[in-house]
């Protein structure tokens, strides 16, 4: 038996990975310089910070869709993130490319998530525009506060006391890139974009049903005939079809029939899900929430904790954002409680 080293799984990456992967020993590095490690790579390093992060572990008091409270099995930003790195590895792996880069960030591309989901951040940037005196229902106001740019500031300032997690290039620009129209640089990052939108759609379904807010039978019957009569099949269905599109084409795309019946999904549930009536009292009540919030702590920029306030450059906004975009929703919710239902008691 002997140490397989760092330089042993460099070799092995060069021997054994396709020709367009992202190899660790090639890597555009990282802002600070550090020495290397004598057993993991440069990858494998960026994921075990990630994993060991604060808001790592603060993703399993983090909404996806559905408040945990109410059941034991419904997904958290924790366990939408852990599906999302499965799904991509998986790909990675059949593509022959680099499983350490996708599984770094995979764990990172959450991490600038709000509580309650996607509403805590559209109600942080509606929030934002007020203070800022711009229109909160105007696109300008949407793009004052996108979770993707939340995460790489997690990563680069917020963590470790301000001093960031210092990560690789490729890490960073894969958890910057992995939503929206935008495009990574490395085949990895878009591995782990798709393998995004493969596991929400999917578990939002799963949960969906569970929640009795719909059954299997009400999707579209499109879907149905592309993708598979059930979560397993259609999850198979996607995954095989983005391996061999992938393959045939040299880049990351799914066949356009199957890509599109996946879009048809993510808009029934749109429609019939992000929206409908049990969703939607949650939305109002987080909404609510996060905007008295964020009025309090701007106008008691004293009570931020002091590390937001030090790493906000003297942008009291900035730290209030922060501050209000790392907690769960439980001390979310302690909180607001602790600092107005006294008052509402003493009328």
């Amino acid at each position: 038996m002997r140490v397989i080293g760092r330089e042993d799984q460099e070799q092995r990456e060069r021997d054994q990975l396709a020709e367009d992967a992202s190899l660790a020993a090639e890597s555009e590095g990282r802002d600070r310089s550090s020495a290397p490690d004598v057993l993991r790579t440069d990858y494998q390093r960026d994921r075990d910070k990630i994993l060991h992060s604060k808001s790592f572990r603060r993703l399993s008091h983090k909404t996806q869709v559905f408040l945990a409270s109410e059941g034991d099995h419904f997904r958290t930003r924790l366990t939408h993130t852990l599906e999302v790195a499965q799904i991509a590895r998986t790909i990675t792996r059949a593509l022959g490319l680099n499983e350490d880069l996708t599984e770094a960030i995979s764990l990172g591309h959450d991490l600038g998530h709000t509580p309650f989901g996607h509403t805590g951040e559209a109600a942080l940037a509606a929030a934002l525009a007020r203070h800022a005196g711009i229109d909160p229902a105007s696109p300008e106001a949407a793009r004052l506060y996108r979770h993707n740019e939340q995460s790489v500031r997690v990563v680069e300032r917020i963590e470790n006391g301000g001093a960031g997690l210092n990560l690789t290039a490729e890490v960073r620009d894969g958890i910057l890139n992995h939503t929206g129209n935008l495009r990574a640089e490395t085949l990895e990052g878009r591995i782990v974009a798709t393998a995004d939108r493969i596991a929400y759609v999917n578990h939002d379904i799963d949960d969906a049903i569970r929640a009795g807010i719909l059954r299997e039978a009400d999707l579209p019957e499109t879907t149905h005939r592309v993708l598979g009569a059930d979560h397993s099949a259609r999850i198979e269905t996607l995954v095989r079809d983005m391996v061999e599109t992938s393959t045939a084409e040299g880049d990351i795309r799914m066949s356009q029939p199957v890509w599109d019946a996946m879009m048809e999904l993510r808009s029934f549930l749109f429609a019939n899900v992000y929206t409908a009536p049990p969703v939607m009292a949650e939305v109002e009540k987080a909404t609510h929430l996060i905007g008295d919030l964020f009025d309090y702590y701007a106008a008691h920029i004293d009570e931020v904790p002091a590390d937001y306030r030090a790493i906000s450059d003297g942008n009291d906004l900035r730290a209030v954002t922060d501050y209000i975009a790392g907690m769960t929703d439980r001390f979310a919710t302690s909180t607001y409680q602790r600092l107005f239902i006294p008052h509402a008691l003493s009328y």
